[in-house]
């Protein structure tokens, strides 16, 4: 991949950004290794071995155009319709996405590129436009048909003045345009989006923020930019400021911004929807496998953790609030022995012993490299030297021969959900 020498800066307002979007990316892989057409073929990606109510992770565009909406669940789809149902293969949606990683790569830099997320991207094509002798709009469409050429799955693009206007000519402009792209500046945002409706429409406005704009009669992004500010800050503190920006179409954040930018403080997080209502000894059993995992995790890293934060919901039918607490330790710590006793006693504490729970988030905070940790004069090192030793050995036995070689006598309890999320990617079958 050639690259132009950057030796120049180009001004925020003059620069050039495409967001590429896979067309309903996971129906899509399904309908073309099976030699079908996405834009004809009615399919579902869902697992329907959970139940009726599991959410479906994509339906194809031929779903969509009968109004059947993305994420919904399956016992929504109306009965007259005849689909194909696909059980998610997750591992499979990573290779391809990789795979298409790899067709960007030829003509932008990585160092220009932000993954947002498995099927979408950012580039920063400002440079590449004079070396291709392009415009942004035939870069795009030179890269979608690349990767219609090589994978068969339809790509929608966004190109935007900036980050912000590259996503919102993405979600809202491409979907209403036969070539499936969408090209906005600030004036254009202004003059074509400014009263668009609702406004859940535009990136990083969820129904709770649309809600309290309501409440002052604000509907629109124009609305939004001749509010008062000093309202808007009151209510929604300082992301006021990001809201204001966006109203405007004004993003100051760039893709240098996004490479150079270092979190403060990193944390390690875990978390389920269980299948069913987990009674009380039983969702012990899930919070303590679920530390277990985490433990190990922070091994293979080599990160040790102050802190845990247990989040628990109830079930649904309870329709009460969620509980949550945190358990900190004398020392930073990665062994499992020291967390898990002191993590189900948080438990005990935190949870009503008579009400199920349905969903466990667990946050391992502020963690830091193992390097830093300090001992305390009640840890013994040299034992948690032998316990860190005998974690690495079984992680090496998991990485040469499978997640569940070696198993605890828990996991194999009833209720235990570790051998079955071994055999998952982000809580969805991988596919083996």
């Amino acid at each position: 991949m050639i690259k132009q020498q950057k030796n120049f800066m180009v001004p925020i307002e003059n620069r050039s950004y495409i967001c590429i979007d896979l067309k309903t990316f996971y129906a899509s892989v399904e309908c073309v290794e099976r030699g079908l057409d996405p834009m004809t073929t009615n399919l579902i990606v869902a697992d329907k071995e959970r139940s009726e109510k599991t959410i479906c992770l994509a339906v194809s565009p031929a779903m969509k155009a009968l109004g059947v909406r993305n994420r919904c669940r399956v016992f929504e789809i109306p009965k007259h319709i005849d689909y194909i149902t696909a059980p998610p293969r997750m591992k499979r949606y990573i290779e391809v996405s990789a795979d298409i990683y790899e067709i960007y790569l030829k003509y932008i830099s990585k160092e220009d590129i932000h993954v947002y997320s498995i099927d979408e991207v950012f580039m920063d094509v400002t440079e590449y436009l004079s070396m291709y002798q392009m415009t942004a709009r035939e870069l795009g469409i030179m890269i979608m048909q690349e990767v219609y050429k090589e994978t068969k799955i339809l790509a929608t693009c966004g190109i935007g003045t900036n980050l912000y206007l590259a996503k919102i000519a993405l979600d809202i402009t491409a979907k209403h345009a036969e070539d499936r792209i969408g090209e906005l500046d600030e004036e254009i945002y202004r003059k074509t989006l400014w009263n668009h409706r609702p406004l859940t429409d535009f990136w990083r406005v969820g129904p709770g923020i649309a809600k309290r704009l309501e409440r002052y009669g604000i509907f629109t992004m124009e609305g939004i930019a001749h509010m008062d500010e000093e309202v808007l800050y009151h209510d929604l503190g300082v992301d006021a400021e990001l809201l204001i920006d966006h109203a405007w179409g004004r993003e100051p954040v760039t893709m240098e911004d996004i490479k150079n930018y270092k979190a403060q403080s990193r944390c390690m997080t875990s978390g389920q929807v269980l299948m069913r209502d987990y009674e009380h000894e039983e969702g012990k059993l899930i919070v303590k496998e679920m530390m277990d995992l985490l433990c190990l995790d922070m091994v293979e890293q080599g990160l040790v953790t102050q802190s845990i934060t247990l989040h628990m919901g109830y079930s649904n039918e309870l329709k009460i609030p969620p509980v949550h607490g945190t358990v900190s330790f004398t020392t930073q710590t990665n062994s499992a022995r020291t967390i898990i006793p002191q993590v189900e006693a948080l438990y005990e504490r935190l949870k009503n012993p008579e009400f199920p729970i349905r969903r466990v988030n667990i946050c391992c905070n502020r963690v830091v490299e193992e390097g830093y940790r300090q001992y305390d004069l009640f840890s013994d090192p040299v034992e948690l030297e032998r316990e860190n030793r005998m974690q690495k050995a079984v992680i090496g036995i998991k990485r040469r021969f499978g997640k569940n070689a070696i198993l605890k006598g828990m996991n194999l309890e009833e209720g235990a959900m570790t051998r079955e999320r071994n055999h998952q990617i982000g809580g969805h079958r991988s596919g083996e």
